[in-house]
């Protein structure tokens, strides 16, 4: 069975990623309970401090909060939270790489969205 891990970055950060996808996405909807650290370590075969680990960081962005005794738990915003970041992060970062690998490739902005309209097409034709 192939690694579902990336080697591109820490374990911990990928989990991170995923969760707040799940969360973006409404797959755990906010005031939700999170799995537990024992039970995501067990299920995916990683270490409980990498899972404890990738938690923190959403506790440190206001997405999840731990209550005493009952486990962590996704905040009322978290998702409207996440999504602006998200977003924020594919300007600042993704956006730039895009523009230099179009250059790179000589494509125009133009070319770019035909082949984005082209997407949304098909994707909506399904």
């Amino acid at each position: 069975m192939p690694d579902p891990w990336d080697n591109k970055q820490p374990i911990y950060k990928q989990l991170r990623d995923r969760v707040a996808d799940l969360i973006m996405d409404g797959a755990i909807a906010e005031g939700d309970a999170v799995p537990s650290v024992r039970q995501v370590s067990a299920e995916q075969k990683i270490n409980h401090i990498t899972v404890a680990k990738a938690y923190q960081e959403l506790v440190d962005e206001g997405v999840l909060v731990m209550r005493r005794g009952l486990g962590m738990f996704v905040l009322d915003g978290a998702r409207k939270k996440l999504i602006i970041a998200e977003r924020t992060k594919f300007k600042e970062f993704e956006v730039p790489a895009l523009f230099e690998r179009l250059t790179h490739l000589g494509l125009s902005i133009s070319e770019l969205q035909a082949a984005l309209k082209e997407i949304d097409r098909t994707k909506k034709s399904k």
